[in-house]
Order: C-alpha cells, then sequence, then structure tokens
C-alpha cells in the first residue's frame, strides 16, 4: 500500500477529498472537545451544562449519518442524448 494511498483511501470512501476529510475531523474534534468540558463542569456541577453533552451527541451524529447518507443514495444519471 502506497503512502498516498493510506492518506486518501479513508476520505475517498466517504466521498471527501482529504483535506475536506481534515476540515470535517478537525470540526468534530472541537465541536467534541468542547462537549468533553461542558461534561466535566457538569460532573462538578450538575446543576450546569445539563444537555450540552446530549445535545452535542445528537448534533454530531445527524451530521454524520446526514453526510454518509448522501453517498448511499443512488446519483441520478445524465439524460441520454436524443438517437442514442
Amino acid at each position: 500500500m502506497s503512502l498516498r494511498t493510506l492518506f486518501t483511501e479513508h476520505p475517498k470512501s466517504v466521498g471527501e477529498s482529504y483535506f475536506e476529510h481534515m476540515g470535517m475531523a478537525f470540526s468534530f474534534s472541537g465541536r467534541m472537545l468542547l462537549a468533553g468540558l461542558a461534561c466535566f463542569v457538569h460532573g462538578l456541577f450538575p446543576f450546569l451544562c445539563v444537555k450540552t453533552g446530549s445535545m452535542a451527541i445528537t448534533e454530531l451524529h445527524g451530521r454524520m449519518v446526514t453526510n454518509r447518507s448522501k453517498l448511499d443514495r443512488p446519483q441520478p444519471q445524465a439524460a441520454q442524448a436524443v438517437g442514442d
């Protein structure tokens, strides 16, 4: 397996380029870090950030499932020219 394949195989499998996949991963990681911090605060002060963690999980799951479901849908085929 080539070095290029190591960096592009998975992004391609989800319909993204290397840099598109990097951007998505970075946006997920930022959201998860903030949600993790909110969960930590909630552990210390149960009256704060009561729904923040679960809302973040729901949002991220929706984004991932929605993104992947685009790949699962059949793509419309181009109309054939008359006489083909």
